[in-house]
């Protein structure tokens, strides 16, 4: 577990007093949870932490190409999508909410976590370019 997980959860516990049953089937980004309906605020944080945790790791994946470690690279960008595909299912089931009519209360934070969401995603791109170029430039260094 993340730490954005660790503190999203004992904000909810906290605060809200949602508690996490596995008998359930709702979801908020993996964690299966009560009936409860979750704070937009709290769906935000989730969001921000998910965006941080897939660009961290995609961060290590470039990190580990650039040490000629493609296999972990590989590895660390598996994980950055599985937390990226995450992140994308909670704002997918606000877009699906507000189409359906549900009136939103959008705020800074929200503003917040979709700019994270975004340059996240941007990163994540940028990354596996990065470590296609050190496959290339290993490829070359190899050949002399």
């Amino acid at each position: 577990m993340t730490y954005w997980e660790t503190c999203v959860i004992t904000k909810l516990r906290r605060n809200f007093n949602i508690k996490f049953d596995k008998t359930k089937n709702n979801y908020l980004g993996g964690f299966i949870m009560a009936e409860e309906v979750l704070d937009i605020e709290m769906i935000a944080m989730t969001l921000i932490g998910r965006a941080g945790e897939t660009k961290s790791l995609a961060y290590q994946a470039m990190k580990a190409a650039k040490e000629g470690k493609f296999d972990e690279a590989e590895e660390f960008m598996k994980q950055s999508t599985e937390e990226m595909l995450k992140a994308h299912e909670l704002q997918t089931d606000l877009i699906v909410r507000e189409a359906g009519g549900e009136k939103l209360d959008v705020g800074l934070i929200m503003v917040h976590s979709q700019d994270h969401l975004m340059t996240a995603i941007l990163f994540k791109e940028l990354a596996k370019e990065f470590i296609e170029v050190y496959k290339r430039l290993e490829q070359k260094i190899d050949k002399k």
